[in-house]
Formats: structure tokens, sequence, C-alpha cells
């Protein structure tokens, strides 16, 4: 033997694996066909709360949560007829009644009649897990409830409105001659045909939705504001709101048209329904491009938030910030889920009668 390898026999003979074995993080045991413990480290009864000689006293299937029982004595059965396991997950209960989740790697010794395993505790991922789903389960409830209230609403306002554009059609325009009286009239029945318009293409999305991902195109920002203004326009003359507008940062974005159409219209409204009282409404709207992404920044100076109450509320479903009568709590939630769908953000900043200022970042 070499002098080199005389050492490296020396050294290895010099490792002490029961260090490895004590200090672990991880479970490690050797158990027997029997179902008993024959050997744990310090981590296996420090997170289980047993003394080591209640957990060797004990079968092995004691220490495991009621309902993986099942599967868990169905799976040990496959390890002792020679097959290794891998990753099994299964649930154990402290001493003290906590559930904590551990993930199996087990190699059986058919010849010694022992199983070799490691655990790890994977109680924190499924924590997350289990959070994540939770919130997946309630979004997908919270669209359905909107899916079947768009569907509902679209349903309900067809025959009114419908009816109301009838009435246009028996109007004989001859026989008026008041140019004002004229002129109402045509804006009256401009903003039906606009609101008739506007349902039959949000209903078009909805089956659209609900079959295909979203559609982005190239939008442009003054026609899409153009055509809501349109149809609110008898709501912008009577609150004699200022819309000040300002697209010459770009006047373009890759975004959904009916989504900008939707974002417009609530922040708009929502604007002139909840200016100060006799104030007039001043909204700017413009567009701006900051270190290679577009934003659209939307002001005004109305009522605002008090954002320390709010923050963490006011994009939420049902959530209602003024005492409002025609305040539904619908409305910015939809104005988020619209740019966060499409991988944009939304800021807000705001003071109680200072107005609010929404910042909206496109991902395109």
């Amino acid at each position: 033997m070499t002098e080199n390898n005389a050492s490296i026999s020396s050294l290895k003979t010099d490792y002490h694996f029961d260090n490895f074995f004590n200090i672990s993080a991880d479970f490690i045991c050797i158990a027997g066909f029997d179902g008993y413990f024959k050997r744990i480290n310090p981590a296996v009864s420090k997170l289980l709360g047993y003394t080591d000689d209640e957990l060797y006293a004990k079968p092995i299937s004691s220490f495991v949560y009621a309902p993986d029982l099942k599967i868990t004595i169905e799976t040990r059965e496959q390890v002792y007829k020679n097959k290794p396991l891998l990753n099994f997950e299964n649930r154990y209960l402290t001493k003290s009644g906590e559930i904590v989740w551990l993930s199996w790697t087990s190699m059986p010794v058919e010849s010694e009649k022992l199983v070799y395993a490691i655990a790890k505790n994977i109680t924190h991922k499924k924590r997350i897990e289990e959070e994540r789903n939770l919130l997946l389960a309630n979004l997908t409830q919270i669209n359905k409830e909107l899916t079947v209230l768009s569907h509902k609403t679209s349903h309900d306002l067809k025959s009114p409105i419908n009816n109301m554009l009838s009435v246009f059609s028996l109007i004989d325009s001859s026989k008026i001659h008041d140019p004002e009286t004229l002129e109402l009239i045509n804006i009256l029945k401009l903003t039906s045909e606009n609101l008739k318009q506007t349902l039959s293409d949000s209903i078009d999305e909805l089956v659209e939705n609900e079959s295909i991902n979203t559609q982005i195109e190239e939008i442009n920002l003054n026609e899409s504001l153009k055509e809501v203004l349109i149809s609110i326009n008898s709501l912008v003359q009577d609150s004699k709101a200022v819309i000040k507008v300002d697209f010459s940062a770009f006047e373009n974005v890759t975004f959904n048209k009916a989504y900008i159409k939707s974002i417009f219209l609530n922040l708009v409204t929502n604007s002139i329904k909840y200016a100060k009282p006799h104030h007039v409404p001043v909204i700017t709207i413009h567009s701006k491009k900051v270190n290679g992404v577009n934003q659209l920044i939307f002001s005004d100076n109305g009522l605002g938030f008090d954002m320390d109450k709010v923050r963490d509320k006011i994009f939420g479903l049902y959530e209602k910030f003024h005492s409002n009568s025609d305040s539904n709590g619908i409305g910015l939630y939809l104005v988020y889920n619209h740019i966060t769908s499409l991988g944009g953000r939304i800021a807000v900043e705001s003071k109680i009668n200072e107005g609010a200022k929404f910042t909206i970042s496109f991902k395109y």
C-alpha cells in the first residue's frame, strides 16, 4: 500500500458517521419490518415532541395522522416487498396535537428485515399550497359569480333598451319645431344606441372569454375614450365635468379593447360620482413613459380616500368607501382585474378631499 493510499484509508476510518446522523435536520431512521422504529435521530423526537423511549415503544402507525393511515400502511407493504419508496407524503400527529407533513424516501433491505428512511418536513410548503388553493378557489367562485351577474345584467337590460329604442321610432320629428327638444331627442337616441351596442359587445366578450384567452390588440386611447364619453355624454354634461386629455407620450397601447373601455368608463364615472359637493369634477387623463414602461395616469379632484384605512381593500370586490347609494363596490375591482390579468399594474395615491390618482403600468 502506498503512503497516499494508507493516508486515505486512515482518514476514512476517522469519519464520524454518527455526527452526520445526529445533526441532520431531516428525519433519519431505521425501521423494522415489524413496524417499529429501531433507530431514530434527534430530529424525529424534536419535531414530533415524543421522547425516544415513547417513539420506540409504539408502532410507527400510531403516530400517523388517522386520515393518512390506510394509504401509509398500503405503501409500507410495498416497501416490504423490496420496492423503494420515493417522495411519499403523509401526515403525522405530534404529541401536542399539531399536524405535520413529511416527505419520505425509504430503501428496504430485505435480508436484514429493515427499512432505511429519510423524511423532510414539508409542513410549511403544504400550508402555502393550501393557502394558494383556497385563494384560487375563492377567485374562481368570485369569477363565476361575476360571470353569472354579467349574463343576468346583460339579459335583463336588453328588453328595456329595445323598448327605449322603439319609442324613438314612434316619434315624428317633423312635428317638433323646437331645436333644443330635437337635439335632446337625438342625444337620447344616440345614447340608447350606444348602450345597446356596448351591451352587445359585452355579451360577445363574455362568450368569447369563456372559451378562449382574452384577445389583445393595438388600441388607440383617444378613440376608446371618445366612445366611452359619447356613451355617458348626458352624465358628463349634467355634472359639468372638465376632462383634460393628453396622450402625446403615446396614443396606442397593446391591450384588450373591451377592458380599456371598461377602465375608462369606471374611472370616469367614479370621478363624477364621488366629486366633492358643490365642486365641478376635474378629471385629467394622460399617457406617460417611465423607464420604457407605458403608463396611463388618471387623476381627479374628488372626495379621495383615507389610504391608511383602505390601502388593502381598495380593489376588493363589493368594497365601498363612500355613502353614495349608487355605489356597488364592483368598478375598481373590475379595473384591477382587467389590468393585472394582462400583466399590468395599478397604483393609487389619494388623500381625503384631495382627489385620487391612479397610475396604470402596461405590460406591453
